[in-house]
């Protein structure tokens, strides 16, 4: 996993950047680290890059079947705020997140608070990107620290989504939806999440 294969889009200045999540399998810290980038010259090569040594295709390590790649830093930080009991957002952040997260759907959610004025909670809007899956981790009984996850078929109902459940462990969000419907939805879901909560954050 020292060498991946990446989707180049050019950008302005000298230095080549990195999606953050992929920085735990380079073994990457912010210390002066150096990389090495190499282009593929034939055809053969490419497609070894694009079928095999591809990122979402290195999401699970084959060394101990747990995903090496999760979600980290401020992503992590703001998704835990994000899926708090408090936390509620108001109909024109809500557009915007969702536009910024390439959210295409039809179904919309009823704000969970109508008077007065319209609020939606961050468990409903984090439900709008979360594949169809199912998971349960806690007691699954309602507490007071909202610490047992459930979601049920893509919909967070209960729970703040941390580094256990949204990083890379065994068992977790990433795990379940990588291995339930593939590494390019895990990218997707990745992904989106980090656009959503950043812009959200900001």
């Amino acid at each position: 996993m020292s060498l991946m294969g990446h989707r180049v889009k050019v950008l302005p200045y000298s230095t080549f950047r990195l999606n953050l999540s992929v920085t735990t399998p380079y073994n990457a810290d912010f210390d002066g680290d150096e990389m090495n980038m190499h282009v593929p010259q034939s055809y053969e090569t490419m497609a070894e890059v694009k079928e095999i040594m591809a990122v979402p295709n290195q999401i699970v390590s084959p060394k101990d079947n747990k995903p090496v790649m999760g979600i980290v830093q401020d992503a992590l930080l703001g998704v835990m705020l994000f899926t708090r009991r408090d936390t509620f957002i108001e109909k024109e952040l809500v557009m915007n997140l969702l536009m910024w997260a390439g959210y295409e759907e039809d179904k919309f959610p009823q704000p969970c608070i109508i008077k007065p004025k319209p609020l939606w909670s961050g468990k409903q809007i984090f439900s709008l990107i979360i594949p169809k899956i199912n998971m349960e981790k806690g007691s699954n009984s309602i507490d007071v620290k909202d610490d047992s996850i459930l979601i049920k078929n893509g919909e967070l109902l209960t729970g703040i989504l941390t580094k256990g459940t949204i990083g890379s462990s065994s068992g977790g969000m990433i795990h379940i939806i990588w291995k339930e419907k593939g590494p390019f939805e895990t990218k997707e879901f990745m992904s989106k999440t980090q656009l959503l909560i950043n812009n959200w954050l900001h």
